[in-house]
């Protein structure tokens, strides 16, 4: 037998030595998993990026950003995802705002706007998801378009929380995740000055407006616009100056704003009432989720070395060894109480579970009812913000139809870019 067929011989190992290297290998693990975790120290952001030219006001784009989806049915198939619904609805308004006041900070663009649905024809609308929110960490889904129909970006954001960010000694002002909403705002700047021209920001203005008149008269505006293979819409013609409709019709889309404007100090409100109970469940969830997250890791690592140690004694005390045999019965017997231990700290972390849980049972927005004054008598509007939005776009309708003689379709909705 040559050299290169000779069988290759294993070392005998004595069955103690194979259980202190297996122990030794889970320690060596674990302790190199521990070194793995991050804890966020600074509570510095990138900051907003300012628009230092003033811009004419032709080619100021006016921005909506829709109440954020709370993301509740993309996170009811994750069983280790904690979801709070009341915070998660609460959160859908208070996000949005966040964002329209880092947006207004940047002064890059017209009125920025927080609205219930997507029946207005912006010439940029935002939308969001909210994918994780839990103190420690705010994930956010977010998609801009603009009225032609141009798909800006669709992007993920994630922030953690700096430890110090709930830290009443350090009184940090600002919101923990302040930095999302700034990288947000810069993004948007950054693709309208790299991508849009003084032609495409005018061309979408007139696109939205065009939208607007056509959900509220389609006979007079249809044929205006036309989408491309792309889903892209395209002026195929413009109203004549001076046509009387159109006039009529940027009456109404103002009075629609005009409301949109007083949903904002609804929004701000809500704001404003929210913020301390909000802060104060986030710096607690924020402790309970450390804590839970901990709990979990000091559970995995004590099963883990229990098992080890039950496998360690099980070779040791299979040794004909006496010494050996009786030290394997030893080491059984402690992993079996490490892997119970472990056990018991899942258990524990399930406790901190259900304290978050308890965090999150008296948030729910509601909105009180709007007396409005028109010319010829007096409405209210009652209802959730939405129904209330519902409400006033039928009382829009009935105005463009005592003006213009015409019918307008139900429930007006102009599209919004995909």
């Amino acid at each position: 037998m040559t050299r290169q067929q000779r069988p290759a011989v294993l070392p005998y190992l004595h069955p103690l030595a194979v259980a202190g290297r297996c122990v030794w290998l889970v320690l060596l693990a674990l302790c190199l998993g521990a070194c793995s975790s991050q804890t966020v120290k600074s509570t510095d952001h990138a900051p907003v990026i300012q628009e230092t030219a003033e811009i004419p006001e032709e080619q100021l784009m006016d921005v909506s950003i829709r109440q954020f989806d709370p993301g509740l049915s993309s996170a009811a198939d994750d069983e280790d995802v904690v979801i709070f619904p009341e915070i998660r609805k609460a959160e859908s308004r208070f996000m949005p705002y966040r964002l329209m006041e880092t947006l207004q900070t940047s002064a890059a663009w017209g009125a920025v706007r927080v609205v219930p649905d997507d029946k207005s024809a912006p010439d940029v609308f935002v939308e969001g998801e909210i994918v994780s929110s839990d103190g420690e960490m705010l994930e956010l889904k977010v998609k801009v378009s603009d009225a032609s129909g141009r798909e800006w970006f669709t992007r993920n954001y994630q922030e953690l929380a700096s430890q110090y960010a709930y830290d009443p000694k350090k009184k940090v002002a600002r919101d923990p995740f302040q930095g999302i909403y700034n990288r947000i705002a810069n993004d948007m700047l950054t693709y309208r000055r790299d991508h849009l021209s003084v032609r495409d920001i005018r061309k979408v203005r007139t696109v939205a407006e065009l939208k607007f008149a056509e959900s509220f008269s389609p006979e007079t505006f249809d044929g205006h616009l036309e989408q491309d293979r792309k889903g892209l819409y395209q002026i195929k013609r413009l109203p004549a100056e001076g046509d009387p409709m159109l006039d009529r019709i940027r009456r109404i889309r103002e009075r629609d704003y005009l409301f949109v404007d007083t949903l904002q100090d609804y929004y701000g409100s809500f704001v404003k009432e929210m913020e301390d109970h909000y802060q104060q469940w986030r710096s607690q969830s924020y402790e309970e989720v450390i804590a839970m997250k901990s709990m979990k890791r000091e559970a995995r690592n004590r099963k883990i070395m229990g098992v080890a140690a039950i496998l360690g004694g099980i070779a040791a005390a299979g040794s004909d060894n006496g010494s050996a045999s009786t030290a394997g019965q030893v080491a059984v017997a402690a992993g079996g109480y490490m892997v119970k231990s472990g056990f018991d700290k899942s258990a524990e972390s399930k406790m901190h579970i259900e304290a978050l849980q308890e965090l999150g049972d008296s948030m729910e927005a509601q909105i009180e009812p709007q007396v409005i004054e028109l010319e010829d008598r007096t409405i209210t509007l009652s209802g959730t913000v939405e129904n209330q939005y519902d409400q006033w776009r039928e009382i829009l309708r009935e105005i463009f139809e005592v003006e213009t003689g015409e019918t307008a379709p139900p429930q007006a909705q102009a599209p919004v870019a995909p």
